[in-house]
């Protein structure tokens, strides 16, 4: 489905840009509000708080950096996120998602965390903490329609708030061009990478070697390298690695290096298949008009 063009307001009921934001797109029901684990006092004296809702809670894996993610639904708000609070350490900022008209049901808010929770784990880009995969309650079409436009407004919103958990890192195949896709040849290394508007991601099914030069040895980037490696990004099979995901970096250069094993310019050795380079396709023409 092609975007349209949408109008999003972002309200700070403290004035702190960090801190609770309420964020509704202006013709719709639907507000998303964020709330910093240390401001969960104030978001309980907020109307809001005493409503059904669909929650997330976000924080990061300690060891990998990999985004994590609990998705849950409630009658009873600020108990079901105090007891979050004392028992689940590793999220640090919520968002809840509620009707600016107090209009959410539980079949609602059950049939969208069932949905968020599958969409979650097919864009596979955030981790969840949930364990199962919720429970589908029995819908009506008409209030599935209503639910998957709820779900919609929820996914634009909290993409707008930094939280893109919906979105697969990498575009369909079928729907990329030949200056989409760029690759990546050096011994063992065969990788593919797509430029997207938040940085370059190299493919699931990538492969770098997994030796590197001496002077690429003790670098930062051979260290983020290891951290790839024993996270499982990047798997080693037999002198290569091969990434067992879409990962995605801001820096085509740190992109190539991680499966060369070595320094390099990636605006010029990220080639489309006829041979242009990353620099010739994405760069120059801007350096042109």
């Amino acid at each position: 489905m092609t975007p349209t063009p949408k109008t999003i307001q972002i309200f700070l009921p403290g004035g702190d840009p960090r801190g609770i934001r309420v964020a509704e797109i202006t013709t719709r029901i639907v507000q998303v509000i964020e709330v910093p684990r240390s401001r969960l006092a104030d978001f309980f004296r907020m109307p809001e708080s005493g409503q059904v809702a669909v929650y997330f809670l976000f924080g990061q894996d300690e060891g990998t950096g990999q985004p994590r993610v609990y998705i849950g639904q409630t009658g009873d708000l600020c108990a079901r996120l105090k007891a979050h609070h004392d028992k689940k350490d590793f999220w640090e900022r919520a968002a809840v998602l509620v009707s600016r008209t107090n209009s959410l049901t539980q079949t609602h808010a059950l049939f969208l965390e069932w949905h968020c929770l599958q969409r979650v784990r097919q864009a596979a880009r955030y981790s969840d903490e949930n364990g199962n995969g919720g429970t589908k309650p029995h819908t009506p079409p008409p209030l599935e329609a209503d639910c998957l436009e709820i779900y919609e407004s929820g996914h634009t919103l909290l993409s707008t708030l930094g939280y893109p958990l919906f979105d697969p890192l990498s575009k369909p195949l079928l729907e990329s061009t030949e200056e989409d896709i760029f690759h990546l040849t050096g011994p063992g290394t065969d990788g593919r990478c797509q430029y997207t508007d938040e940085g370059f991601v190299v493919l699931k099914g990538s492969m770098g070697r997994l030796a590197v030069v001496p002077s690429f040895a003790g670098t930062n980037w051979h260290s983020f390298r290891e951290g790839l490696i024993a996270a499982g990004d990047l798997q080693p099979q037999g002198d290569q690695l091969v990434a067992t995901k879409d990962l995605l970096f801001h820096n085509p250069s740190k992109a190539a290096a991680m499966l060369l094993g070595r320094s390099a310019s990636g605006w010029t050795e990220w080639k489309t298949s006829t041979g242009r380079s990353l620099d010739d396709v994405k760069r120059k023409p801007l350096q042109q008009s």
